[in-house]
């Protein structure tokens, strides 16, 4: 047979066999990685034993295909670990990964090093090895493989932080590890180490120019998919490239770490891909991803496993005894970290504390694979390493692997069980009591509708409800014998789930195209936020969050000051769309949390938890109400452009989702559909543009507004105009206190104020072209009202002395006041403006 079918034959006949083994892992309640290590021990057995042998047939011919395989460190470090990285840590929650940033860094780096140290050290006690050559040991030891343990985790229900810590860890484990190992197998092999000093600033080098690769890497695929928009093949292939790129470019090009930039780059397509990649690709995706991790995880497993026995033929007694020794050294160094630094983080703020269960179990997951097994093929494949080093690499890494493997890793299930881990907390279990109440009482209802729509014999149907009854009954049972949760714990449950469900809007609204990518990524970052205040202060943390958010930027202050002084106009422009599209969309998705508390909260944790709840909702709406309201009397012309452009991106989402439906149809052909759809394009790129913002004012017909002032001559009015100073008001800013003697009125150029009457229910609000005090002109009679700026106000004050000199040296314009005070004083005219 040619060599390429052989080789095709080993490969595909792996695959074969792999497809067994997620089910019988399942069956013997073993993690699927100790499976294919036992699976590939036992190849390796039978390919030093039959291998070679006079045979014929496909079995023998699949045992010499992999004896000839050419399994390298290179092949596996180049192929398999950038799919299996990226796919590891695509998985990974971001925003919790950050949560806990401080113990995976602990566990990632620190303990990194602890262990290549503890390991090197204890090592270089019982053997002639050099210092480095053991060192080298322990940083090959240092890498953990997340896969066994999250597989026992997901499987078992394990607390989602624990598996977060155990992630984060694993993944930047990796990158610490290797990277270190890269630079203690330079100085084996170049005999000389440059000093700590110089092996530091390698090791940050090379960290930390991975990070910066990997992230640009990350930033450049999320702009170029862009393009790709509804091309599923196109951005998941993007994806895939962009594993392998990023690892090639640091390491072959930029000379840093390829395991960080594949790590760092997936991270970047985590937190912010979604709103780059569409969303039905975004799912599909994921999909793919797991299947090329399964392949990657489980051949790089086999492969290197069917060296083991190869690898350990020339083990003895005292390798066993060394192996001991790295054991107690590895878990030892790892115990340290976990129950002598770790507390040190979390007394020091800088981290929430970890509880001692999860530490055990961290402890105890610190299972070794494929990687570890790859670095020590690396160190054997190294012709310039000394023989007797690459031996002894090579039966320590193994050794330590298997035992990690076959001892830790079969019986972390047990102590899981043991812990209580696996099981609800009291709280978690009377949410899921009260959830699965909810849905079976609904669920009744639809059964008896399913089987009166087949026309069900009765018998079959009563029998089928009476199983349902009779589990609502042992729930309800249930729910009077467990503790009762008080108000605030319902509260805060409540308020995390509309922070979640919150999120979720916001993504739905992105994805009909309503909201824009940045305004998305905006909100859902900040809903991330509201969700840790939430968590750590409950009722309290959710009101305190939401007034800096409504109030002014940073960056809105900014623009607002380059248009008032400088006259640049688009920044502003553009923060008061993105500002507008904000608050349209805050206010849409909170209406909608309204109706699912109304509707569904309410069933689950009672009518009193559900209407405060409704209090908190409708409290925020009326900040987000209220500052609509300010930006649409302040910039009233551009608020109805960007009224217009919101509900137009809504337009054209329906047009194509009904083209699409009608080509789905056959009512349209394919051609008719792309035309259709090139048409969209171009509206839509006209949509966007950004629309012009026009501030410009007339400040003589300000002044003819005012009733005091109709019906004077323009030239009266113009020399009136020229008697007003402009003002500014800050945000929030009283600018006319009740109680106070009126001396001047206010024309509002640009902003919005509200006029605080007293025994009215609302504040009355004024936007830009109105005006008020004006009666302060007349006498001056003490304020009515507070008036309060909405946001940055723009103010032509005329000063009531100012008035009055002009007054007198115009008799014409006396003649004209004095006619219209008595003309207002009259008691059947209507109350005049608040002044």
């Amino acid at each position: 047979m040619h060599d390429i079918a052989i080789q095709v034959l080993g490969v595909a006949g792996l695959l074969a066999l792999v497809s067994f083994l997620p089910p019988l892992a399942a069956r013997f309640q073993l993690p699927f990685t100790v499976l294919l290590a036992a699976v590939g021990v036992a190849l390796g057995a039978a390919i030093q034993t039959f291998a070679g042998s006079a045979g014929t047939g496909p079995f023998h011919d699949f045992l010499n295909s992999l004896a000839e395989l050419d399994v390298s460190s290179e092949l596996l470090l180049h192929i398999f670990l950038p799919i299996l990285l990226f796919e590891t840590a695509l998985t990974v929650d971001v925003r919790r990964l950050f949560d806990d940033i401080g113990p995976i860094l602990l566990m990632a780096v620190v303990a990194v090093f602890v262990c290549t140290f503890a390991v090197g050290y204890a090592v270089s006690l019982f053997t002639t090895l050099s210092l480095v050559s053991c060192l080298l040991l322990g940083a090959i030891v240092a890498t953990t493989d997340p896969a066994a343990v999250i597989g026992v985790f997901r499987d078992l229900g394990a607390p989602r932080r624990l598996t977060t810590l155990v992630e984060g860890e694993s993944l930047l484990n990796d990158a610490a590890a290797i990277a270190l190992f890269t630079l203690l197998l330079g100085m084996l092999t170049r005999k000389a180490d440059g000093g700590a000093l110089a092996a530091t600033l390698e090791f940050l080098r090379d960290f930390t120019g991975g990070v910066v690769t990997g992230y640009l890497c990350g930033r450049v695929v999320c702009a170029l998919v862009e393009p790709m928009r509804d091309q599923p093949m196109a951005e998941i292939t993007m994806t895939v490239a962009l594993a392998y790129l990023s690892y090639v470019l640091a390491e072959h090009y930029v000379g840093a770490s390829g395991v960080v930039a594949v790590v760092t780059s997936a991270l970047v397509i985590a937190s912010v891909g979604r709103t780059r990649i569409s969303h039905a690709t975004w799912g599909a995706m994921e999909h793919v991803w797991r299947q090329l991790g399964f392949w990657a995880n489980s051949l790089i497993f086999l492969l290197t496993a069917l060296l083991v026995p190869r690898l350990l033929s020339q083990a003895g007694w005292a390798e066993v005894g060394l192996v001991l020794v790295v054991t107690v050294a590895a878990f030892a160094a790892r115990a340290l970290v976990l129950f002598g630094l770790l507390p040190i983080l979390s007394w020091a703020g800088l981290s929430h504390k970890v509880s001692h269960s999860y530490k055990a179990v961290m402890l105890w997951g610190g299972l070794r694979g494929a990687v570890s097994l790859t670095l020590a093929l690396a160190v054997t494949e190294n012709i310039r390493v000394p023989e007797r080093v690459q031996g002894f690499v090579a039966v320590m890494v193994t050794g330590f692997v298997f035992v990690t493997l076959f001892i830790n890793g079969a019986t972390l299930r047990s102590l899981i069980h043991l812990l209580g881990l696996d099981k609800l907390t009291p709280v978690e279990r009377a949410m899921r009591n009260r959830a699965l109440a909810l849905s079976m009482d609904s669920l009744r209802d639809r059964v008896a509708g399913v089987a009166r729509t087949y026309e069900v014999d009765a018998p079959v149907t009563d029998v089928m409800l009476a199983r349902y009854e009779a589990r609502l009954q042992a729930m309800d049972r249930e729910r009077r014998e467990e503790a009762p949760l008080t108000d605030e714990e319902r509260v805060t449950i409540g308020l995390v789930i509309l922070v979640n469900r919150e999120e979720e809007f916001y993504y739905q609204h992105f994805s009909e195209g309503v909201v824009s990518r940045a305004v998305v990524e905006m909100l859902a970052g900040r809903t991330g936020r509201l969700l840790d205040a939430v968590k750590t202060q409950g009722r309290s943390g959710y009101r305190a969050f939401e007034e800096p958010f409504i109030a002014f930027s940073f960056w809105m202050r900014g623009a607002s000051l380059l248009q008032r002084r400088l006259g640049i106009h688009r920044p502003l422009a553009r923060r008061l769309s993105m500002r507008f599209e904000i608050l349209v969309a805050v206010r849409t998705v909170l209406r909608e949390l309204l109706v699912f508390t109304r509707g569904k909260l309410s069933r689950m944790l009672g009518e009193d938890v559900a209407f405060e709840l409704e209090g908190l909702l409708i409290g925020r709406l009326g900040l987000v109400e209220q500052a609509l309201s300010a930006m649409k009397l302040q910039y009233p012309d551009y608020a109805m452009v960007l009224q217009s452009r919101y509900v137009g991106r809504a337009a054209l989402r329906l047009e194509q989702a009904d083209y699409r439906t009608l080509h789905a149809e056959s009512l349209i052909s394919q051609e008719v559909l792309t035309d259709l759809e090139r048409d969209l394009d171009e509206r839509r790129r006209v949509l966007e543009r950004l629309p012009q913002l026009d501030v410009r004012f007339d400040v003589a017909e300000l002044v003819r507004r005012v009733p005091l002032f109709a019906g004077l001559p323009a030239e009266r009015v113009a020399v009136i105009a020229t008697l007003l100073r402009a003002r500014l008001a800050l945000p929030g800013e009283t600018i006319v206190r009740r109680g106070d003697r009126g001396d001047a009125m206010f024309f509002i150029a640009s902003g919005a104020v509200e006029v605080l009457v007293p025994n009215l229910a609302e504040p009355v609000k004024l936007g830009t072209g109105d005006f008020f005090g004006e009666m302060a002109l007349l006498t001056r009679q003490r304020r009515n009202a507070d008036v309060r700026s909405l946001g940055y106000c723009q103010l032509l004050v005329l000063d009531e002395k100012d008035f009055r000199r002009l007054v007198q040296k115009d008799a014409d314009l006396r003649t004209h006041i004095q006619a219209v005070a008595e003309t207002r004083r009259q008691p059947a005219q209507p109350v005049p403006a608040p002044g």
